[in-house]
């Protein structure tokens, strides 16, 4: 961000993940400083060189390597229900969505979905009515230092200013009420996908759905496995429904 306040310069050093260390199943995640652990304090000077592994002061060897963006996630400002992985990646492949895309997230939040869109699109809009939760998402794109992001403290059920928007991705309880601004806004052939906690939700939106053809509604269901050399079997606990994906097509 060009124009960055020093106080938020100073939080995003201060908490921006650069490193991640690893041992006996735990990650520590490191911006700067003496690293504590159970197992022992890892110098800064020792972090800064290390490649590969590092050791306590205790003499306990960690795994060491660089941070990735998906790792800053684990440091932003959470106010409302945020998505999942799980769920924002099957609406980066199925809306067909790229590098010149402009898109328009409504109802923000903290910004995860947002953020997670402006990685791959030219764009993004955001609508957020909650002032709160604008300020949020706000501190939250700074410190991920995100600048494709133009937000607006405004109600999508009131009215989209943009046109010839590539993708429309709706947060809200009552989606079926921002539909005919999308209609006007969205271009044809394109995705207008809602995400909604309750089947009741999606009855409503489908029947409310006129002038977009409703192309699939689904929930993604993740269960991780458990590898220990001839030990394979999948985990006792899987992260299931956390709400259903719809996706309309603007007709």
């Amino acid at each position: 961000m060009k124009q960055l306040s020093l106080r938020i310069r100073n939080w995003i050093i201060k908490y921006m993940i650069k490193k991640i260390l690893y041992r006996d199943g735990k990650y520590y995640y490191w911006a700067q400083g003496d690293l504590h652990t159970n197992f022992g304090v890892v110098k800064e000077t020792e972090i800064k060189k290390a490649k590969g592994n590092v050791n306590s002061h205790t003499g306990k060897d960690f795994l060491i390597f660089g941070a990735t963006f998906a790792d800053q996630f684990k440091k932003i400002k959470r106010g409302p229900a945020i998505m999942l992985k799980k769920d924002i990646g099957i609406v980066l492949t199925n809306t067909g969505i790229g590098k010149d895309s402009v898109v328009l997230d409504a109802g923000t939040g903290c910004g995860v979905m947002a953020a997670s869109l402006a990685r791959f699109v030219k764009k993004v809009v955001t609508y957020e009515r909650n002032k709160e939760f604008y300020e949020l998402s706000k501190k939250n794109f700074e410190f991920l230092e995100i600048e494709n992001v133009q937000q607006k403290n405004k109600d999508v059920y009131e009215g989209i200013t943009e046109k010839d928007l590539d993708m429309v991705f709706l947060d809200l309880p009552e989606p079926w009420q921002a539909l005919k601004h999308v209609h006007k806004s969205l271009k044809s052939g394109h995705f207008v996908v809602c995400y909604i906690p309750t089947i009741v939700q999606v009855m409503d939106l489908i029947k409310s759905s006129k002038g977009f053809k409703h192309e699939r509604t689904v929930e993604i269901l993740e269960r991780d496995w458990h590898v220990d050399g001839k030990k394979v079997r999948p985990k006792n606990q899987m992260l299931g429904h956390t709400g259903f994906l719809v996706f309309l097509r603007r007709i």
